[in-house]
């Protein structure tokens, strides 16, 4: 989950360009199962675009270590809201009017 919300929050950082924080998680689920040494891959979309926020959908895919099949092994949704340089939310697209 953490490594969901680290891709998440990235993209939520270059979409907002600037300063992004989680405020709420949900629907998590983790229809599978990773061993040690598989690769772990973090893909991420922006399905909804608030005022001053971005709700993120987070999905880990899973390599096996030693072949090229996959597994999806997490879901789930992340929102963040956008700060400024007083740490107090702003708009999405950085304008005031």
């Amino acid at each position: 989950m953490a490594q969901m919300a680290l891709g998440a929050g990235s993209l939520a950082s270059r979409v907002g360009k600037g300063k992004a924080v989680v405020v709420h998680g949900t629907d998590f689920t983790f229809p599978g199962a990773m061993a040690v040494g598989d690769e772990l891959s973090i893909y991420c979309k922006v399905s909804v675009t608030g005022n001053t926020s971005l709700t993120i959908e987070a999905e880990g895919v899973a390599r096996d270590r030693n072949s090229e099949e996959t597994t999806k092994v997490s879901h789930g949704t992340f929102k963040f809201v956008l700060l400024d340089d007083d740490d107090k939310p702003r708009l999405v697209h950085g304008t005031d009017d």
